[in-house]
């Protein structure tokens, strides 16, 4: 399981909540994106980023702490490489939700901004929905909490 860096979670109940702990900084979340768009290095995510080094490094040391990425040196000793864990792999449908819903809201209808295709087809990603096994669209409105267990305090 994956912890926080704090030593408790903001709400110990709740997966957004404790998402949020994991991830929910604007340098971790950019780190996490060009990972997944293939940078490695601390030199890539500098110049991708534009952010002061000590930022970064911060950052860089929070992911691998928190077991989203993995830092690989190099047999030399110098220029390590970060690459994501399986769990930090998990967090590609976020990341492009995030991307999917900043396309739609975030930006006007004339302005540019980078959109992630398929290879295969050359095509924009689907959006992202949530279905039901049937392929009917689930919402807010159709959808309700409920707890999977009790806490073990």
């Amino acid at each position: 399981m994956l912890q926080p860096s704090a030593p408790e979670w903001t709400d110990s109940e709740c997966p957004v909540a404790r998402t949020a702990d994991l991830v929910g900084d604007k340098w971790i979340l950019l780190i996490i994106r060009d990972s997944l768009d293939g940078k490695h290095r601390f030199s890539e995510y500098e110049r991708s980023l534009g952010v002061a080094k000590n930022i970064l490094s911060d950052r860089l040391r929070l992911l691998v702490e928190r077991g989203i990425l993995i830092r690989i040196a190099n047999d030399r000793g110098t220029r390590s490489e970060y690459q994501l864990t399986s769990a930090g792999r998990d967090l590609f449908t976020l990341i492009l939700s995030l991307r999917q819903w900043g396309e739609r809201n975030a930006f006007g209808a004339d302005e540019a901004h980078s959109t992630l295709v398929d290879p295969a087809t050359g095509e924009p990603v689907p959006r992202l929905r949530a279905l039901r096994e049937n392929g009917a669209e689930l919402t807010p409105e159709t959808t309700h909490l409920v707890k999977t267990a009790e806490s073990q305090q």
